[in-house]
């Protein structure tokens, strides 16, 4: 059927894991500008609030649920309120990740090793499955899994990262294939390097960065608003017949 605006998200119930900055933040306000109903999410409730009140002040409809998806119980516990108050979810961006060793691989250290599994394949996975299954409940919907480069290129002195956002990649073509009968598409964003606090490490610091550039053909790094667009077209119906790919948002980094 024929829409006006393909990327309309009226009516639409979406959750943004990670929300409270960076990406995720821009993913949140994004989605609330095109008419979604946005439930802001990441580990504090106060950070949450902000970008909320932001999104409201824009006009737009948001509310703040603080979640740890290193944390079983409180995914379990924010599914179940979302089904409580809304009774349906037609959007999942599983953004929240972590990175808490940058350092060679052979040192990894057991409790960072945990600690980075727990989060970005653990977390995505059972959000996933939650999320999959109510929106099943409704007909269907939209997952976007925010992967990186480092998953198809595994990122200098980031292995095990690189390693659990390759996980996702195939995580994300798993979920697709298996739940397109139930009307539920499965995409990701591969973000190449963006100018955020998460990635402060790797983007200022000049020695990395001069070692990085030279494999941008855009020669710069992205702004956390850049990613925001792909996300909106992959959870919406301008993407109806999409599901299972990866999109590269990376300046051509993944071209060698």
């Amino acid at each position: 059927m024929a829409t006006t605006n393909l990327f309309d998200l009226t009516g639409k119930v979406a959750l943004v894991t990670g929300a409270s900055r960076g990406i995720g933040e821009s993913i949140a306000k994004t989605l609330a500008a095109y008419g979604a109903h946005v439930i802001v999410s990441s580990r504090k409730a106060e950070s949450c609030e902000t970008v909320v009140a932001a999104i409201r002040e824009a006009g737009g409809s948001a509310e703040a649920i603080a979640c740890h998806i290193g944390e079983m119980a409180q995914i379990e516990a924010l599914f179940a309120t979302i089904e409580r108050k809304h009774g349906r979810l037609d959007i999942l961006v599983n953004n929240a990740a972590t990175n808490p060793y940058f350092g060679p691989i052979v040192d990894t250290d057991l409790s960072s090793f945990q600690k980075t599994l727990d989060v970005n394949i653990r977390g995505y996975f059972y959000s996933s499955v939650h999320g999959v299954k109510l929106m099943a409940k409704n007909g269907g919907g939209s997952i976007v899994n925010v992967a990186s480069v480092n998953g198809v290129i595994p990122g200098d002195m980031q292995g095990i990262y690189s390693i659990t956002k390759a996980a996702v990649i195939s995580m994300t073509q798993a979920f697709a294939k298996e739940c397109a009968p139930s009307g539920v598409r499965v995409n990701a964003l591969l973000p190449g390097a963006t100018d955020t606090k998460f990635a402060s490490a790797l983007v200022h610091n000049p020695a990395v960065l001069n070692k990085m550039m030279p494999h941008v053909p855009m020669r710069r790094v992205a702004q956390p608003d850049e990613m925001a667009g792909a996300v909106l077209y992959l959870a919406s119906n301008a993407a109806s017949y999409t599901t299972g790919t990866c999109l590269n948002v990376d300046g051509g980094y993944l071209l060698g």
